[in-house]
């Protein structure tokens, strides 16, 4: 008997139609407009004679159809498709393809540096389709949304919509945030991809929400080269790569950024980011840079790290913008939004409608002084605290922007309390203060290794104690080729990546500061020499600097 053709087009079948049901009730999204029938691994043919897998989740009503393109390396599973079917129950052709050498997709997966081409060619082949009216709006998380900046390069006239959760237009940038190799993000990204097609989908969550315990004793190792071998499962050389080309000016680099995107695109965005997750900054870039050039643009941070955002939100605002921008025949409007920006305030737990971000502030400063603490007004004598970081017995990262279970706001305590951390903090409030925009910190330094780095981070004191990180920033204190290696006293100025966070009457304000966070961060060992080669570390002895005439201080930007 001969096996039924994939691409025929086939009713979904009934444990997904019951979790679209379920879904769309705790999502509190529209009434289904149609039914949903299913075609898949359709064949898209690529220019250079590759062929990329899709699944085509179509309403059963007579079409043509506004279609939405999801182009995922993740496979095409029980997961991509819950996404997917809450568009297609509303009216859209929903396209959820496999990229290059991913899932079916012929050819070889190298990370994001095929999509432009790819993208085209597939908007090229949705011509020839008869479900196609003409009108495109993408979507997609994380690598999806980078696959839309990639399109969006050279964007197809019937691009009329672009939806981005949690995603980057420069992989180079968020894999060398702060100068230094992000060694647990990659390496959990890098193991995923590895074995994703060797498991099912179900022992895959499994494995990503595993991999922070289980990698840990590899990303203790020296030297980092190598390491990607050692992950097993499929080969994955773009880590090793990566690993030696560590100056992001760097030509090598140029394949993996989609930056003039964001520079040239007018096309209607919706932008969704989280405080916590790894991309934030570059979100809030993304919506800046349009905003200014006039471009129709919305932008919703939650409380969320990347692997926690919650569709509960994220799936009405998107189903929103697409019929704002993309809208469907016999769909009710869709509601107005409420503000350009509404971002989650944490500490408040609320949401704020806003204008625009950020919203106007007021800096008030705080200046570090001894016995740990912050006070509002300078120290009339000059004093100095130190502390030692050894990069073979590094400061350990706790939360924070990484993949994995326990990223985000977490309890500082343990690590506050080591020898190798300092901290600085308030009283506790009076009145609350609440904080929109990037944190500013300014110390004066002084380090006996030129080869180091600095790591600060805000934190929210509870009245139990309790320490909970808001938001950091690594600064390295490296010498730039070609720059004599400096090891004296300096002035180090940074502004730590935006947040929205009320610290409450009756807590505290705290400035964590130390000399690394591994394995968040690849640490500096101190030697100067290539971070995939070295196999020592040379500890470095920190002196902050209290008082003088340009005090180490601490400003937060209040609303």
């Amino acid at each position: 008997m001969p096996r039924p053709d994939p691409t025929v087009p086939r009713p979904l079948p009934r444990p997904a139609r019951l979790a679209a049901k379920a879904l769309g009730r705790r999502w509190k999204l529209p009434a289904p407009l149609n039914a949903v029938q299913v075609r898949r691994d359709e064949a898209v043919p690529m220019r250079d004679g590759a062929t990329l897998r899709a699944d085509v989740y179509l309403p059963t009503t007579p079409g043509p159809h506004p279609t939405v393109l999801l182009r995922s390396p993740y496979g095409r599973g029980p997961g991509f498709g819950t996404m997917a079917i809450p568009y297609a129950e509303r009216g859209y052709a929903v396209v959820l393809q496999s990229v290059r050498g991913t899932f079916g997709s012929s050819g070889e997966f190298t990370p994001v540096v095929h999509e432009e081409h790819d993208g085209q060619d597939t908007v090229a082949w949705l011509r020839e389709q008869p479900w196609f009216d003409g009108r495109l709006g993408t979507l997609g998380p994380s690598y999806l949304a980078y696959t839309q900046w990639a399109l969006a390069l050279d964007p197809p006239p019937e691009l009329q919509a672009m939806v981005l959760h949690i995603g980057p237009h420069d992989l180079a940038e968020a894999g060398m945030i702060d100068g230094a190799f992000q060694l647990t993000n990659l390496s959990i990204w890098t193991e995923l991809v590895a074995h994703q097609e060797r498991v099912g989908f179900l022992r895959g969550i499994v494995r990503l929400m595993t991999a922070e315990r289980r990698l840990t004793p590899f990303l203790g190792e020296l030297p980092l080269q190598g390491l990607g071998e050692r992950f097993g499962g499929n080969p994955a050389p773009w880590f090793d790569e990566w690993l030696a080309h560590p100056d992001l000016d760097d030509p090598y680099w140029e394949r993996y950024r989609a930056t003039p995107a964001v520079h040239s695109s007018t096309v209607p965005t919706l932008l969704v980011g989280g405080w916590q997750d790894w991309f934030v900054e570059q979100t809030l870039y993304q919506y800046a840079v349009l905003r200014d050039r006039g471009v129709d643009v919305a932008l919703t941070v939650g409380p969320w790290a990347h692997l926690g955002i919650d569709p509960a939100v994220t799936t009405p605002e998107s189903l929103a913008w697409l019929n704002t921008h993309l809208p469907v025949k016999g769909a009710p409007p869709a509601p107005e939004r409420p503000a350009r920006v509404q971002v989650h305030v944490t500490g408040a737990r609320t949401w704020r409608d806003l204008p625009d971000w950020p919203s106007p502030t007021t800096d008030r400063t705080w200046y570090l002084a001894d016995g740990g603490r912050l006070d509002d007004d300078a120290p009339a004598q000059t004093a100095e605290t130190s502390f030692r970081y050894d990069p073979m017995d590094p400061t350990p990262s706790v939360g924070g922007r990484i993949l994995a279970g326990s990223a985000g706001q977490r309890d500082n305590r343990e690590l506050e309390a080591r020898d190798d951390v300092r901290t600085f903090t308030t009283g506790a409030l009076r009145k609350p203060v609440e904080v929109h925009g990037g944190v500013r910190v300014r110390l004066q330094i002084e380090s006996d290794n030129p080869y180091a780095d600095v790591f600060v981070r805000l934190c929210d004191v509870e009245p139990n104690g309790k320490s909970i990180n808001i938001t950091d920033r690594l600064v390295r204190l490296d010498p730039a080729p070609g720059e004599e290696p400096h090891s004296g006293q300096r002035t180090v100025e940074t502004t730590m990546p935006e947040t929205a966070h009320r610290f409450r009457a009756g807590h505290r304000i705290r400035l964590q500061v130390s000399g690394g966070a591994h394995p968040r961060y690849a640490r500096n060992l101190g030697t100067g020499e290539p971070p995939g080669e070295a196999t020592r570390g040379v500890p470095v002895a920190h002196r902050i600097c209290l008082g003088g005439p340009t005090p180490s201080s601490l400003t937060l930007p209040t609303a």
